[in-house]
């Protein structure tokens, strides 16, 4: 049997607070604001991988190196009025308290900004049971990289993580570190991805996770990294 994941690493965006949408629309447009033509659909597509990786993923390197920066800078001004919009997915912080009774190390792994991330962290009302908090202010990639999901395991104090994500990216990442993930649907990716992807158990939401056993995910495996 393998030893006993000590760490659970939670993803925010999609995955805590219902996010993606509204992320997917800021992008939007922010693109369309600099005459970039990328159809929504695929930008939801890559909601959950960093603002560093994004733009070049639906708009290609060329634009990243004309003006990366400036979509990146657009999309905090489009997001910012859709933050009051923002709230908690069912069973969000329950499941937090939930990896706590259970004797879990809980650390928050994500790819957003720091002020978004601690927004998420006062909605839900979780800031007294975290062990750590990480964004992508603190490493030099984001996922579908390591990175961030290292760190927050390290500050955490743990020495072993499952993961909860919402995306393949998620997934990924959590697969480069040797750490299973547990995929939730709620970032809109469907069943069929995120299985292939390697999530070791898919469930619709935060709330769905509250009846899993996490005795059995504290010691499941980790796949293969692609």
């Amino acid at each position: 049997m393998s030893p006993r994941h000590d760490t659970v690493l939670l993803d925010v965006d999609g995955t805590l607070v219902d996010t993606t949408y509204h992320h997917a629309l800021a992008w939007a447009r922010a693109f369309r604001s600099l005459d970039v033509d990328v159809p929504l659909w695929e930008v939801h597509r890559a909601i959950g991988m960093g603002g560093d990786k994004l733009v070049a993923a639906v708009a290609g390197d060329e634009v990243e190196r004309q003006c990366g920066d400036d979509l990146r800078q657009r999309w905090l001004e489009e997001y910012e009025p859709l933050r009051a919009e923002v709230l908690p997915l069912p069973g969000a912080a329950d499941l937090v308290r939930l990896l706590k009774d259970k004797g879990f190390r809980v650390a928050l792994a994500s790819s957003g900004k720091p002020q978004h991330t601690e927004q998420a962290v006062e909605l839900l009302g979780i800031g007294d049971l975290l062990d750590a908090v990480t964004t992508s202010e603190e490493t030099s990639e984001s996922k579908p990289e390591p990175s961030i999901p290292e760190t927050a395991l390290k500050k955490a104090g743990g020495t072993s993580a499952i993961m909860v994500g919402d995306s393949t990216f998620d997934i990924e990442a959590a697969a480069r570190m040797h750490a299973p993930c547990v995929g939730v649907r709620t970032g809109g990716f469907g069943v069929d991805e995120l299985e292939e992807a390697g999530a070791v158990l898919v469930a619709d939401d935060p709330r769905a996770l509250l009846t899993a056993d996490w005795d059995a995910l504290a010691v499941a495996e980790a796949p293969k990294p692609s």
